[in-house]
């Protein structure tokens, strides 16, 4: 009884691991941002940022009110750099080039980087810690 026990417990299916986020999912959080803004769902691109949108450094109504001169805005994203590992924490940096164009006109393009957090798996009681977060941005007009 025991031998046929423990070879039905190998021959049984292993649940699939999930995937942990990696360097791409990275680079997409910050394209989803972007996207966000260009439609105007700035409750969806503030939640991007870490804690609930409190890592951008505004409150939701300020977030929103900084894009109120835009009229559009795009990304371009680079090769992620940076990743660091720590125990249960992972931070990475997307490095950007940020167009933007104002309703009266004006273009701008600014250039830096977007710093992701997110916590490993079964860290958190929240699931949605396990995905990449804005934590940090480093943007500087080019002129």
């Amino acid at each position: 009884m025991r031998l046929a026990l423990a070879l039905a417990l190998v021959a049984a299916p292993m649940p699939a691991l999930a995937r942990e986020p990696g360097p791409q999912d990275a680079r997409d959080t910050v394209q989803a941002y972007y996207a966000a803004i260009e439609r105007g769902d700035f409750r969806t691109a503030y939640g991007l940022w870490d804690r609930g949108g409190q890592a951008s450094g505004k409150s939701f109504a300020a977030f929103r009110q900084g894009f109120a001169a835009t009229a559009h805005s795009r990304v371009e994203t680079r090769n992620p750099i940076n990743a660091d590992a720590g125990m249960s924490q992972r931070r990475i940096t997307v490095p950007v080039d940020v167009y933007a164009t104002l309703k009266n006109g004006k273009r701008q393009h600014f250039r830096g980087s977007y710093t992701l957090h997110r916590v490993v798996a079964g860290v958190s009681a929240n699931p949605a810690d396990v995905n990449w977060h804005l934590s940090r941005a480093k943007l500087v007009a080019v002129r």
